[in-house]
């Protein structure tokens, strides 16, 4: 006998977002609009306890250079020491993740996108016995990369129903095609893991592109303004990628259709892809299981601009998907935060797809048709991943004996050393590192060494931008020496 039970998602019940706006999905056939702190563009994430009950949220504010980041508890004040996280006021760029082996404690993460005095993807830290109990932030801002980011940044439950796979892209800095690698993080119960960098599916140009994620966990959709859409494969038990599809390719010249966000359908069937290019907005709708999925590519909606341009797709609790809309000035730019006059039916309403499984127009699009109570919402919408995704059944990693038989391997240092050609610069990372100093040294294919320099290890991490200019091209050899490890790597400038 084969029964069907539907269990109600919880810790993602809550979304704050845009201008005090926020929305409670307690009752999934019935989500309520209440209100939040938030002031934000973009870039926003939440997160409840296992019975619903908000617990806190953060955002990033445009206009503040480099650390924008605010963390609110739930009597929506701000949380303590929870000013100057990192993030600009992008879209994507946050995300927030318990972690495995204390329900007190959890991560905020964060990228620096672009011309920041701070670049790569960083860490604080929420304990909420804080605070007498509304919590605190007990570490800030603390960096595991240190290299420009894409704005996007993605977490997906592993296999085994209790870790955490985080996922980054580097910048590639400026169009055209520059890189197609892809930064994969372990939160288990050992902490935060770096994995070895993947290089998988296009090249991708811009540092304007978004991740989203079938319901199930296994398929990802990364879409930029420069126009690539494609489907990569990710296996929840070894955070590996492999390539699916491409279903449209990185242009090298405009006009770029600057793709801006993407969702799946509930059942995994059909993809969602908005875009916004000066005159017009539009909402698509690809057919992932056709043979040619770029065929099926279907117009849903579309609208003139100005005033108003879309943003953000986000499948709600209810398995129904919601778009937000921004307010657009005349000049082209556009509005944050909003004037105290700029009240209008597309930016106090989210647009809802009610039947996302359905093909073509079918699946009901409806524009601003989710009146938020008076409040406003801009082109994001919260990051959440989904807290409520349950073991990979049937899979090797379905149990924690899985996970914890190989995990050894995730205990060895690792060193990372990546060439950037347009900035000549080499980007050296390393983690699990003993000791507090160490030397680093850079040799030409002859054996020569061609640098040298002492180093600090902060909390077993090692991080250096290492300008190439001047140097001639060919391979390089980096080692890191510290007490009781010699780790090698090796680049090739060009």
């Amino acid at each position: 006998m084969l029964a069907c039970i539907s269990v109600q998602a919880q810790r993602g019940n809550i979304w704050c977002f845009g201008d005090s706006a926020a929305i409670d999905f307690t009752n999934l056939s019935n989500p309520i609009a209440t209100t939040s702190s938030v002031g934000s563009r973009g870039s926003c994430a939440s997160i409840a306890d296992s019975n619903g009950g908000l617990l806190f949220y953060a955002h990033t504010r445009s206009g503040v250079a480099n650390n924008s980041g605010l963390v609110y508890n739930n009597l929506h004040s701000l949380m303590q020491n929870g000013d100057s996280l990192l993030g600009q006021g992008w879209y994507q760029e946050l995300t927030i993740i318990p972690s495995p082996d204390d329900d007190s404690i959890l991560y905020i993460f964060s990228v620096g996108v672009t011309n920041s005095s701070f670049p790569g993807l960083f860490y604080s830290i929420v304990d909420l016995r804080g605070d007498s109990g509304l919590g605190a932030v007990t570490q800030k801002n603390v960096q595991l990369l240190n290299f420009l980011m894409v704005d996007c940044i993605l977490a997906v439950k592993h296999g085994n129903g209790r870790d955490w796979w985080l996922m980054v892209r580097p910048s590639p800095g400026s169009f055209p095609n520059t890189n197609n690698s892809w930064c994969i993080f372990l939160i288990s119960t050992l902490g935060i893991t770096p994995m070895p960098i993947q290089n998988v599916g296009e090249m991708n140009g811009t540092s304007g592109g978004t991740l989203s994620i079938s319901s199930d966990g296994s398929k990802i959709c990364f879409v930029n303004w420069g126009g690539i859409i494609e489907l990569l494969n990710f296996n929840r038990c070894s955070g590996i990628l492999s390539p699916s599809v491409t279903i449209e390719p990185q242009l090298t010249a405009s006009p770029y259709p600057y793709y801006w966000s993407s969702e799946f359908s509930p059942d995994g069937r059909f993809l969602y892809v908005t875009s916004t290019t000066n005159p017009i907005s539009r909402l698509w709708q690809y057919d992932t299981w056709a043979p040619n999925i770029f065929a099926s590519k279907t117009l849903i909606w579309q609208t003139s601009l100005p005033p108003y341009t879309a943003g953000a797709l986000k499948r709600g609790p209810d398995d129904k998907i919601y778009l937000s809309c921004g307010w657009v000035q005349s000049n082209g730019w556009y509005y944050f935060p909003y004037d105290s006059i700029h009240y209008y039916p597309e930016n106090m309403n989210l647009s809802v797809i009610h039947s996302p499984n359905s093909a073509g127009l079918s699946c009901d699009f409806q524009p601003w048709s989710f009146y938020l109570g008076g409040k406003r919402t801009y082109w994001g919408l919260p990051n959440n991943p989904d807290y409520d995704l349950g073991p990979l059944v049937g899979s090797a990693c379905d149990t924690l004996v899985g996970i914890s038989e190989s995990q050894p391997i995730l205990l060895n240092p690792h060193l990372n050393v990546f060439y950037h050609p347009e900035w000549q610069t080499t980007f050296i990372n390393a983690d699990k590192l003993t000791g507090t100093k160490g030397t680093m040294e850079i040799f030409d294919v002859q054996g020569k060494i061609v640098h040298r320099e002492d180093i600090q290890i902060v909390n077993g991490y090692y991080t250096r931008n290492f300008n190439m200019t001047g140097m001639a091209n060919g391979m390089y050899f980096v080692n890191l020496i510290t007490s009781g490890q010699r780790l090698s790597g090796k680049l090739v400038k060009y």
